[in-house]
């Protein structure tokens, strides 16, 4: 703590224990506690509170009070649990008979403080930060806690509940550190004091009648399993599943018991623990007796966490794939009477009629296939699963789930009827489905399909009843399955095929480029870009995009009324111009596009655009092709890359201005490769007069890049100034690869020194010399590269990254500030600039 801290303390202790002091901000005493716990923990020992006696006095005086606010008290509470943290400090409060009045029985756990939740939340804070000793626990075992902390876990304030649990893993684990060297079996096992008592709590808990006291329990377990208990202490955890599993199983085959949801998470947690590795035993018994047991919906969960498990049986997964599958293979088997195709499954785990009852619900039915897609695209998108999914049969199904919803297919069997009046535009099972649709794209084997798929993609896209949500999916799902499609395009049939799909795409976003609806004209260019960066190169895509009016219609939207639609239409234009200007082959004559009247359309809309997202598309479309060495055909790069920034660096929006400096840093890479003989390669300083040297400087300055970095470092919105400093930094390190000027005095004494001594003092400044002169100040040429080459050198830019990587509120925000403001909101400081953060 420091000297000027410490001088506060006592005045900011005797404020919060003063009663007539008005309440201070929630957020200034958690600041204040985060002060003690930073405290603490660097610093274990008695002398925090030895040189601090104001902090017991503190909690003696809020602990007298008659009737103490609840935040206050809570304050208090948590704050002697941070003192308590350490054994030495713990047996001060002890010596003090501190600690009872803050946690034992003649505390606020026995009065009427404790109705209010925030100061439980408090009590059970403060213990669990107290409990890093086994002095700690001792003294919650030997006075009551332990009980306190078991009805906390009922609690009808979740916090307060969910905080008693996690108190009690602590507890439990850290009372078995110093047992860790122990060897144990099932039969020979000695659990310490405080983990006894929390384990006699479990299985007794779990073996009442009470149904609230089996949840608690059970959650409580598995947030034990899932927690480094499971996976740290081995024996321990064989122990105590072999305490408890035969409870466990009752209740899975007890329709009484209404925790299931809870069960199938336990059971997955446990699975993790590396105790059940091996393929024999009774749990993976127990693990197969639930997937059976426990119904779709909440088998669900469990299935899917097994598959993603490395040490799971074989004979397991599948299992575990089948509950996840059932809902599919249902759906197929519902389309059509007799079956037209196989099925996903040859058997079922559990009843196919559970399956088709849910499907059959209105209800239940949309809910049971979110949950199953969701975990399906979970395992598609899985490097390695270690099952085959029958991918085939799984694309058929997707596919019959979007023809039920947009009324498409009439099955003839009962249950489909069924099936389909439940989903019929339903949006949420459209959405699920063609999520998973875009994911098995990366699958193979699902070719023979790519005719009927597309026939379904194409009804969504051209149907008036998509919502522009499910749209917008079909557009993600469509251009995944066309660069798939465009994979396999090597045989003529293939490639006429390919041919008529991407017409009738292009036919169907003419449309939708014209639809009244914002939404769809914006999902449409995406879904263009989105294209065109996968496909332009396919001759087949170029051809059908040259002999539509896609073109055309991009263009027009440029001036569209909505500047999301401003701003992906200036996207689509950009990659458009690969195929349009920047190919290596002109397109077809008609087709043809003029560069300069893009660019020029383009820089139009970055200096004239009221709003920001289609300036941010602008900046960030010249980058590209910069990065992409399509500038030298437009025109002088130098020329280019100048009239860009000039526009940029007086735009109001930061993120264009961060736009512009991304700009920067490309063309300076660029031109450094090309003119350095060895792309990187430092220069020493002996050689910075070389020609390659004074290129680069020439270049740079002709683009007038220095004056918009130097005006950059004193930007108002810091993301600005740091990316300017980093190019900086990095054209330095280009300059001066080994250090900064030999002799300074060099500076000072040339014709330049006094504009990079002004320029220096500017810097200094900050934000604050946002008056930036255009032209330098004092004499200094920006477009000089000698000056610049001295202000390279000269300027500090190191101190100057450091100081704008500060947060703004380093200072605001110290514990000595922090103190000056509490004191100055009671009125014991005057005249004092309190932070409003």
């Amino acid at each position: 703590m420091t000297r000027e801290c410490a001088v506060l303390l006592p005045g900011v202790c005797a404020a919060l224990a003063d009663p007539r002091q008005p309440g201070l901000d929630d957020t200034c005493l958690e600041k204040l506690l985060d002060w003690f716990r930073s405290l603490t923990w660097f610093d274990p020992t008695v002398e925090l509170l030895q040189d601090n006696p104001c902090l017991t006095e503190l909690i003696t005086s809020v602990l007298a009070l008659p009737d103490p606010s609840p935040s206050i008290l809570s304050f208090t509470l948590q704050l002697g649990g941070i003192l308590a943290s350490s054994e030495s400090r713990f047996q001060h409060l002890q010596q003090e008979k501190l600690l009872g009045r803050l946690f034992g029985r003649e505390g606020p756990r026995g009065g009427a403080a404790w109705e209010d939740a925030s100061v439980r939340s408090a009590w059970v804070k403060g213990v669990h930060s107290m409990v890093h000793h086994q002095p700690a626990l001792h003294y919650l075992c030997s006075t009551g806690g332990m009980d306190v902390i078991f009805a906390l876990q009922g609690d009808p304030s979740l916090f307060v509940a969910s905080a008693a649990s996690q108190l009690l893993v602590h507890m439990l684990t850290f009372s078995l550190e110093s047992e860790t060297s122990k060897a144990l079996s099932a039969k020979d096992c000695d659990w310490p004091a405080c983990a006894q008592m929390i384990v006699k709590h479990i299985e007794e808990s779990l073996q009442s009648s009470s149904a609230s006291h089996i949840e608690q329990s059970l959650k409580l377990l598995s947030s034990l399993f899932g927690s480094c208990f499971g996976n740290c202490y081995a024996a321990w955890t064989e122990v105590l599943w072999l305490a408890i599993a035969k409870q466990i199983k009752s209740f899975l085959l007890e329709e009484t018991v209404q925790a299931q949801p809870v069960l199938a998470n336990l059971l997955l947690n446990v699975a993790r623990s590396p105790v059940f590795c091996g393929t024999e035993g009774s749990f993976w018994a127990l693990v197969t007796s639930a997937l059976e047991h426990l119904t779709p919906v909440q088998a669900g969960p469990l299935a899917v966490g097994l598959l993603k498990l490395c040490k799971c049986p074989q004979d397991v997964r599948i299992q575990a794939l089948t509950v996840l599958l059932q809902p599919m293979d249902c759906i197929l088997r519902a389309a059509s009477q007799p079956l037209e195709y196989a099925g996903l499954l040859d058997e079922s785990v559990s009843d196919p009629v559970t399956v088709e009852s849910l499907l059959s619900s209105k209800t239940s039915c949309a809910g049971l296939l979110c949950q199953t897609l969701a975990h399906l695209e979970k395992l598609l998108s899985l490097k390695h699963l270690r099952v085959d999914l029958p991918c085939v049969s799984l694309l058929r199904s997707l596919m019959t789930i979007l023809q039920f919803c947009n009324g498409f297919l009439s099955p003839t069997s009962p249950l489909g009827s069924s099936i389909s009046r439940n989903l019929i535009n339903c949006f949420r099972v459209q959405k699920s489905a063609l999520d998973v649709l875009a994911v098995l794209s990366e699958k193979k084997d699902c070719d023979t399909l790519l005719g009927s798929l597309f026939d379904v993609l194409l009804a969504y896209l051209q149907s008036p009843n998509t919502s522009p949500t499910v749209l917008k999916k079909t557009f993600q799902a469509t251009s995944k399955w066309l660069v798939h499609l465009q994979e396999l395009s090597c045989s003529n049939s293939q490639q006429q095929q390919t041919e008529k799909i991407l017409e009738d795409v292009f036919l169907v976003l003419q449309k939708r480029l014209c639809s009244p609806c914002w939404e769809v004209r914006d999902s449409s260019l995406e879904f263009l870009t989105a294209m065109i960066k996968c496909l332009r190169d396919q001759k087949e895509f170029r051809q059908c995009l040259l002999s539509s009016e896609v073109l055309r219609l991009t263009e027009n939207l440029l001036e569209d009324p909505e500047s999301y639609v401003r701003a992906s239409a200036v996207t689509a234009v950009g990659h458009l111009a690969f195929i349009t200007c920047f190919a290596p082959e002109p397109p077809v004559i008609g087709n043809q596009c003029n560069k300069e009247n893009t660019v020029a359309k383009l820089q139009e809309i970055l200096s004239t655009d009221s709003e920001g997202f289609p300036r941010r598309a602008v900046i960030s479309i010249f980058t590209t092709w910069l990065r992409e060495g399509c500038t030298a055909q437009l025109e002088d790069t130098e020329q280019f890359v100048s009239r860009v920034i000039q526009t940029v660096e007086h735009d109001l929006d930061w993120e264009v201005r961060l736009g512009g400096l991304e700009l920067v840093e490309v063309f300076c890479s660029q031109t450094i490769c090309q003119l350095s003989q060895c792309p990187y390669a430092p220069v020493s300083s002996a050689v910075t007069s070389s020609t390659p040297q004074n290129e680069l400087l020439q270049a740079f300055c002709r683009a007038k890049l220095f004056g918009f970095l130097f005006r950059s470092l004193c930007d108002c919105d810091k993301p600005v100034g740091q990316r300017a400093c980093d190019v900086l930094i990095g054209l330095r390190g280009h300059f001066y690869p080994m250090s900064t000027l030999e002799n300074p005095q060099e500076t000072e004494d040339s014709p330049a020194g006094r504009g990079i001594a002004w320029l220096q003092g500017t810097l200094r400044q900050g934000s604050l010399a946002q008056n930036f002169p255009t032209d330098g100040g004092d004499g200094l040429d920006f477009q000089d590269p000698e000056s610049m080459m001295l202000a390279l050198g000269a300027v500090d830019l190191l101190e100057l990254h450091d100081e704008l990587n500060k947060s703004s509120d380093h200072v605001e925000e110290s514990p000595q500030s922090l103190l000056q403001d509490i004191l100055a909101t009671v009125g014991i400081i005057e005249d004092n600039e309190v932070d409003c953060y």
